[in-house]
């Protein structure tokens, strides 16, 4: 059996933090908003309103900043090894996770949840509302999309980098 070393050691943490992350926003884009959307406004509204406030915990946010983390460690570690063949795919995999999930949660979606989050509870059949619910719907999922796929391509890249591994 062939000894994992730290780096080995981060590349898979790094994989399995993609992993978890890329299935959590996958499980939003393809049933819980729609499920939301099925509410009407007011209710949707309140329910994300307690799913952005419940998130922020150490069960999501140590795998979503921790992977972050790593990926920039991984991004540092590969310019310090430029001949292992895995560079290639530590360096796509951190571009990924930090880039397409970490930031684009950063400024997309976490705009939106701060912006939602001081919308006071409204009345059903507001079409003020509905017309918020609906835009907050369509664009914080097709982000949520983007940061799926790439959660899932980062998870990819750093399972072949340890795969690789000597």
């Amino acid at each position: 059996m062939r000894e994992i070393s730290m780096l080995d050691l981060v590349t898979l943490l790094s994989a399995l933090g993609c992993g978890l992350i890329a299935g959590a926003f996958f499980a939003f884009s393809t049933f819980v908003m729609k499920a939301l959307g099925n509410l009407p406004p007011a209710q949707g509204i309140a329910a994300m309103q307690s799913i952005n406030v419940v998130v922020i915990n150490p069960w999501f946010l140590t795998p979503f900043l921790g992977t972050a983390v790593l990926s920039v460690l991984l991004t540092f570690a590969s310019l310090m090894r430029w001949h292992d063949p895995r560079v290639l795919y530590w360096l796509a995999g951190s571009v990924l996770y930090f880039v397409g999930t970490f930031l684009v949660t950063m400024l997309f979606n976490v705009p939106r949840n701060n912006a939602l989050a001081v919308v006071a509870p409204v009345t059903e059949g507001s079409v003020e509302a509905a017309r918020l619910w609906i835009s907050y719907l369509s664009t914080w999922t097709a982000w949520n999309h983007v940061r799926t796929i790439a959660a899932l391509a980062a998870a990819a890249s750093f399972m072949i980098a340890f795969r690789l591994r000597a």
